[in-house]
């Protein structure tokens, strides 16, 4: 593959320069060009170690909004680091289904065209390449899995944007992808922020270390307004508009309840250290039924039933004109928190450390680990939050009750996406599931 100067010209300094200004967009992800292509000399090729005056090479797959966030989470990330961030990271390439998106983003990030990979397949041309040393994964959700056993597969360490999969299928085919990273030592980060929040860090260890007593019964949350809406446009195809559209859309997202309310359950499930035995839940599709909103749910309302009797009430809903809240609460014999910094009773405390946001922190996180050699692997709790999420889903869209180990004994439920998926295929949107006639794949 020719070599192409243009996509070594982006990083940004490990002091942070650039980052702590009133930067455009534009302006952060071309901060430091100059001083990146100085340093990395003749370009790209195969490397095993990470001397302390390298580069962090990052490859990003998926250049939608959700792409763009993580992109520049990852570029403030060598802030955090000072000294062990080296020459801190730079992005060189980029795959998306799209043209026009990876020549936006790769004007902006000053990525070559030869380091472009535009189609559905495009993922695999940039996790053959040699030395990448990150590879984030923000394609929609379905896609995860699929993209990270090839990264794995590939020799690259991975970031992954949760939720890590959005069926039972792909949990499994994560935890295989998991075990491999172990063997080959390379790096499974996922971008849970609230696990790299320090504030919820430090909370849920004095939780653990019993302030607020034994755990009786939380509630977690994920009430907000409406998300964009993207109509067709006039000759585009099925696959398309519903990727460039892809929240709305079970078979891409999981629906809202995997898709945003997974952090929120994973926080729950890290607190009481388990998933939950058995779940009972409900949600609907009341305010957008208009065909752009696809075939999801716009509420949903679950109780999770943990071990020891501890009962967890769920709520997420994306309704314009609600109020919002996003967050946690657990109730204790002794105590209440947040889980965010604040606990109230009888060991009354508020958090008084540093801050900074978690996402930003899990990518220092991942970089710290490629520097020292020492792979985090993430990947088991994910799987967990993400499964008890897809639980969650399907218990509303039958409002059945029923146990984890029925559930992941029946379920056969796969939404991976199908081989051979092109853009110009026919996909027609599916009916939204009604309870009392959607069942569960696997479990009739």
């Amino acid at each position: 593959m020719t070599d192409n100067r243009n996509a070594w010209s982006h990083s940004v300094r490990p002091d942070g320069a650039g980052a702590r200004r009133g930067l455009t967009r534009r302006e952060f992800l071309k901060a430091g060009a100059a001083a990146a292509s100085a340093a990395l000399g003749a370009g790209l090729g195969a490397r095993t170690a990470h001397a302390a005056g390298e580069t962090i090479r990052v490859g990003l797959i998926g250049c939608g909004s959700t792409g763009v966030a993580a992109v520049r989470d990852c570029l403030r990330a060598p802030v955090l680091l000072g000294e062990r961030a080296g020459r801190g990271v730079e992005v060189v390439a980029l795959a998306d289904p799209f043209e026009d998106r990876l020549e936006a983003l790769g004007a902006e990030l000053g990525v070559g065209t030869s380091r472009r990979f535009a189609g559905l397949d495009g993922y695999r041309e940039l996790c053959a390449l040699d030395g990448l040393d990150l590879v984030i994964l923000a394609a929609p959700c379905a896609f995860r899995p699929v993209h990270l056993a090839s990264a794995i597969e590939a020799g690259k360490n991975v970031f992954v944007v949760p939720p890590i999969a959005i069926c039972p299928a792909g949990c499994k085919l994560v935890t295989e992808s998991s075990a491999k990273a172990r063997e080959k030592k390379l790096a499974i980060i996922v971008g849970s922020e609230r696990r790299y929040d320090p504030a919820t860090i430090e909370t849920l260890k004095r939780v653990a270390e019993g302030a607020i007593g034994r755990i009786i019964a939380g509630q977690c949350y994920w009430n907000q307004g409406g998300l964009y809406v993207r109509p067709r446009r006039i000759g585009e195809g099925d696959v398309e508009w519903q990727l460039r559209n892809w929240r709305y859309f079970r078979w891409l997202s999981g629906d809202i309840i995997v898709e945003r309310h997974v952090h929120n359950i994973d926080v729950i499930n890290w607190a009481i250290g388990s998933g939950p035995e058995r779940i009972h839940g409900l949600g609907g599709r009341q305010y957008r039924t208009a065909g752009e909103y696809g075939d999801v749910y716009d509420h949903f309302g679950v109780e999770f039933f943990y071990p020891n009797d501890v009962h967890v009430l769920s709520l997420c809903r994306q309704i314009d004109g609600s109020d919002e809240r996003i967050g946690e609460r657990l109730v204790g014999t002794k105590g209440t928190t947040d889980c965010r910094g604040r606990i109230e009773g009888e060991n009354a405390w508020v958090y008084g450390g540093p801050g900074g946001d978690g996402r930003v922190r899990a990518f220092a996180a991942a970089i710290d680990a490629i520097r020292k050699g020492e792979p985090v692997n993430d990947a088991a709790a994910a799987v967990e939050s993400a499964f008890t999420a897809v639980m969650a889903r399907e218990s509303a869209y039958t409002r059945l009750s029923f146990k984890r180990s029925w559930f992941a004994a029946k379920c056969t439920l796969n939404m991976l996406p199908p081989a051979g998926l092109a853009l110009g295929a026919v996909r027609r949107v599916e009916p939204a599931p009604v309870p009392g006639v959607y069942q569960i794949p696997g479990a009739a």
